[in-house]
């Protein structure tokens, strides 16, 4: 059957219509495609790169191998000129925070959120002088700063961060007694501490007036070894310790 003409009329522009209609849906949904596909495919900006930076900075005291932390010698600029080296002795199996330091500095640790404290003796060159350091981890650097503050000055021997000694080592008689000296630094999330004696254990108080620069060389190790676990590196995403 026949249709009037004035009918085909009114039908055929409802068909362009709809025909545009269903094309302009499909170009809308193919554009979203290819935005969302991009979105999975692009690789991650420098703004996310940063974010990334930090967030694996935080983690570093858990990551690192214990010996990526504490490295087996450590250099520093000799009081005579020049460079030694300081020996590490032992690395700390204990990890808690209540551990590693006097009970009058745990609850404002535990207030600025510490998470673990590594801790490692090392010896200088001469195996005159030993230090035992303390790698504090925090949150975020809020929280490092904020139990900076509540530490000690720097040189006071006691409350800080308990000694390190191990049996059948030149370190044997270094105990809380015989702590001398103290210094505390601190970067992002990390606080490193060191307590500071001489390895035949004398208190501070047998020693009579020190040089002041006997001990000056622990800050050189105590600095070293927070620069290496706080300084944030890009990820690398053609390395396979990154995943992009």
């Amino acid at each position: 059957m026949n249709e009037a003409p004035g009918r085909r009329r009114r039908v055929w522009p409802a068909l362009v219509t709809a025909s545009a209609l269903t094309l302009s849906c499909a170009v809308v949904a193919g554009v979203a495609s290819s935005a969302a596909g991009a979105e999975f495919t692009r690789g991650p900006s420098p703004a996310e790169l940063d974010r990334a930076a930090v967030s694996e900075v935080a983690l570093r005291w858990q990551a690192w191998p214990a010996g990526r932390i504490f490295p087996a010698t450590v250099g520093y600029a000799a009081e005579q000129g020049g460079e030694e080296k300081a020996r590490r002795v032992g690395i700390s199996p204990e990890t808690r925070c209540d551990k590693a330091v006097d009970a009058k500095l745990v609850k404002a640790l535990r207030q600025a959120g510490c998470r673990g404290i590594l801790r490692a003796t090392y010896l200088d060159a001469l195996q005159g002088v030993v230090l035992t350091v303390g790698v504090a981890a925090f949150a975020d650097e809020v929280g490092a700063a904020r139990a900076k503050a509540s530490l000690p000055r720097a040189g006071r021997p006691s409350p800080g961060l308990r000694t390190l000694a191990f049996p059948g080592t030149v370190t044997d008689r270094f105990t809380s007694a015989g702590r001398q000296s103290s210094l505390v630094r601190q970067a992002g999330p990390y606080v490193v501490m060191a307590t500071i004696g001489q390895i035949d254990g004398r208190p501070a108080k047998a020693v009579g007036e020190q040089r002041p620069t006997i001990f000056a060389f622990t800050g050189d190790i105590a600095e070293r070894i927070l620069a290496d676990i706080s300084t944030p590196v890009r990820p690398d995403c053609a390395s396979e310790e990154w995943r992009c």
